[in-house]
Order: structure tokens, then C-alpha cells, then sequence
């Protein structure tokens, strides 16, 4: 059965783009504190932060159950 793959797929894709979201926040947060910085808005900023953090999370719990699925697929085929 190929389900758990393309769930494991999705969540993987998940994952990147929650990393890709927290490192471009990153970037604006410590661009914050130059010398001038290009009215960030550090609450805002937090929040994204925060966002990306639980899309991460959540994707890597459907990584865990998709393969938990596909482990007891293999129990029972084996």
C-alpha cells in the first residue's frame, strides 16, 4: 500500500515549508535590530513564528503515524 508514502510525502512538504516560513521570519526579526531597521513588526513576527512552529509539529505527527501505519502494514503482510 503506497497511502503511507504519499502521506509521509505531504508531511515532508510540510515540514520544508514550515522551515522555509520560520527561517525567512528569523531573518526579519534579527534585521530588526540593525541600525535601521524596516519597521518590523516583532509581535506579528512572533506570531508567524509561532504558526510555523505548530505546522512543523503537526506535519511531523503525521510523519510518525504514517509510519506507524505502514510498520503494521508490514506486520501483517509479513
Amino acid at each position: 500500500c503506497a497511502l503511507p508514502i504519499y502521506v509521509m510525502n505531504a508531511a515532508l512538504g510540510g515540514m520544508r515549508d514550515a522551515q522555509s516560513k520560520l527561517e525567512k521570519t528569523a531573518e526579519r526579526v534579527a534585521g530588526a535590530s540593525a541600525p535601521t531597521p524596516d519597521s518590523v513588526d516583532l509581535s506579528t513576527e512572533m506570531v508567524g513564528m509561532l504558526a510555523a512552529r505548530h505546522q512543523f509539529q503537526v506535519n511531523a505527527r503525521v510523519f510518525q503515524t504514517a509510519d506507524e501505519m505502514q510498520r503494521k502494514v508490514l506486520d501483517i503482510l509479513a
